[in-house]
């Protein structure tokens, strides 16, 4: 058995969800959103933590991280425990971030997330962006999103993911699952090929650069239902951010390519809960309909807000307004809310004094 399967074991036993380990610290988990070092444990010297590496790593890749200092796969530990790894080099030497991998696809029911999400299932084509910072779900939601589609509609289906997290049996749908780079070179060389392996829905496991942004906007454009992620907070940064990354030059066309193909945004955010141990999801929902694309195309997002307002009988939701409903049903404390709101006025008279500091210090 691996050395470092110990640790695991400790972290699936207290429903934990990253392990971290670090050249010259003791080994850390995440348990319930909060970072602490595991009672007992030494303080990692080079050779051990070398040793636990290298133990569950091919062996090419592994020489590779040592010259290189960064990489990224899947192990799994038992039928019951998959993780998506994560090595990299720190200021005192070896270091790896690990994240457990639910064994069971949760549906969106369970997760949380809102009913109008599953109306992007149904969708033939378009662009469907799933948003939010490290370690918010996304990857979960969007495994869900596919199951959903996987049990009521007969699709083909291809993931373009690094690493491969969720793994989907062939239900109603053919799912085909590639790896970067093990399967795929890159994303765009992914994408590339998709349009001519009779897909009819992709999902794209990060949209990071200009080339494949703008593949994945064509595939979009001609037919295929794309599902991509992206690390924005809201919808009218996410929208913002697609853009930014065309030169000047195109990015009245690329405005024009994303109001004609965009379906939705949800971004996501998770929340500790106050009413029991865990975390809790909390989203924007962006549906797009002719003013979401007359205001992409007019380059005015500001506005959104007032769009997703107004469209709330369509189940478009503003984040402060999803926060705000956990709040009222005393799911999370007002602290809590505060800290992960955008628009943080509607929250900063609800702290309570012995943090009325933080308000003041974010200029509240």
């Amino acid at each position: 058995m691996a050395a470092i399967n110990r640790l695991f074991a400790h972290l699936v036993e207290f429903d934990g969800s990253d392990l971290h380990l670090a050249e010259g610290y003791p080994p850390k988990v995440r348990i319930h959103g909060i970072v602490s070092e595991i009672p007992g444990e030494p303080v990692l010297d080079h050779e051990t933590l070398k040793s636990m590496l290298g133990e569950i790593c091919d062996p090419k890749a592994f020489d590779n991280y040592l010259n290189e200092g960064d990489l990224d796969f899947a192990y799994e530990m038992d039928e019951q425990s998959r993780f998506r790894c994560n090595y990299l080099k720190q200021s005192r030497g070896l270091a790896a971030v690990f994240r457990l991998i639910p064994n069971e696809i949760i549906p969106l029911e369970k997760l949380g997330i809102p009913d109008v999400v599953k109306r992007f299932a149904s969708m033939k084509a378009g662009l469907v962006l799933v948003t939010g910072p490290t370690g918010s779900g996304k990857s979960t939601t969007l495994a869900a999103i596919i199951d959903y589609i996987n049990d009521h509609f007969s699709r083909h289906i291809i993931t373009i993911e690094e690493p491969i997290e969720f793994v989907h049996p062939n239900k109603q749908c053919k799912i085909t699952q590639r790896e970067v780079p093990i399967q795929t070179p890159s994303f765009a060389q992914g994408l590339k090929a998709v349009l001519r392996e009779d897909a009819e829905i992709v999902l794209v496991g990060e949209m990071r650069d200009y080339e494949t942004i703008s593949l994945a906007l064509t595939a979009a454009e001609t037919g295929l239902l794309v599902f991509g992620t992206l690390h924005t907070n809201s919808a009218r940064k996410t929208i913002d951010r697609i853009i930014d990354v065309f030169p000047a030059d195109q990015q009245d066309q690329a405005r024009a390519m994303l109001a004609g193909s965009l379906k939705g945004v949800v971004a996501q955010q998770l929340m500790r809960r106050s009413d029991q141990p865990g975390r809790l999801a909390v989203n924007e929902i962006l549906i797009s309909n002719t003013a979401v694309a007359a205001v992409i195309r007019e380059g005015a997002t500001q506005k959104l807000t007032d769009v997703i307002t107004s469209g709330r009988a369509e189940g478009m939701m503003l984040m402060e307004d999803s926060i705000w409903e956990k709040l009222m049903e005393g799911k999370v404390k007002p602290t809590e809310a505060y800290m992960k709101a955008n628009n943080k006025e509607r929250f900063v008279k609800l702290l309570p004094p012995e943090d009325e500091s933080i308000g003041n210090a974010a200029g509240g």
